[in-house]
Formats: C-alpha cells, sequence, structure tokens
C-alpha cells in the first residue's frame, strides 16, 4: 500500500494505492490521524488507486470518521473504484460518509 499525502484548499488529500487490509491498515491508521492530530480538520481520501478494502479497512475509516465528527471536522471520499464503492455501499458506509466520484466536487463544494 502506498499513501501520499498533499494539501489542496485547505483540505488534506489522502491518496491511497493498493490494498487497505490488517497487514495495511496499522500504517494508514498512524498516518492520517497523527495528520489529523497535527490539525487537519477536512480530510478527503482520494481512493482511485485503491484495489480493495477490507472490514478492517473499514473500521479505520470509521474511527476516522468518529474522530472527524468530534472535533467538528469534515471526511469525505473520493473517486472509489466499483468494488470499493461497493463494500461502502454494502456495509452502508456511505450513509456515514459522502462519496464523490471527484476530488473536484468536494474541495469545490464546501469551505
Amino acid at each position: 500500500m502506498e499513501i501520499l499525502r498533499s494539501e489542496q484548499q485547505g483540505w488534506l488529500v489522502v491518496t491511497v494505492k493498493g490494498r487497505l487490509d490488517a497487514v495495511s491498515t496499522p500504517d494508514f491508521e498512524k498516518k492520517v490521524l497523527g495528520w489529523t492530530d497535527e490539525g487537519a480538520r477536512k480530510v478527503v481520501l482520494d481512493f482511485s488507486g485503491l484495489d480493495y478494502i477490507s472490514s478492517a479497512g473499514l473500521r479505520s475509516i470509521l474511527l476516522l470518521a468518529k474522530k472527524m465528527k468530534a472535533v467538528k471536522g469534515s471526511l469525505a471520499v473520493a473517486n472509489p473504484s466499483g468494488v470499493v464503492r461497493e463494500v461502502f455501499t454494502i456495509s452502508s458506509f456511505d450513509t456515514i460518509i459522502p462519496i464523490h466520484d471527484s476530488l473536484a466536487s468536494i474541495i469545490g463544494s464546501a469551505d
């Protein structure tokens, strides 16, 4: 798994490539939760390169969503592949976290 960090118009953009599973989730959590501890309050997860997400990956995203809610922050997912989007839909995560087809639709739509 590869995790890249960038900033766009006040948003922390976390691009995840590969698999978010039991093996890679601890690294994902450490990095993303660390960035929110440093003050990131608007986070978008760019999943355009994510091939697979397991229940461990979903759990880490739920943990991030709860943290963002506690600090009155924003969390969104952009560009999920068909398989990843299906997992979000089946697990009803799409009712908890907004899912968009592009980064522009997130970054351009909120302050």
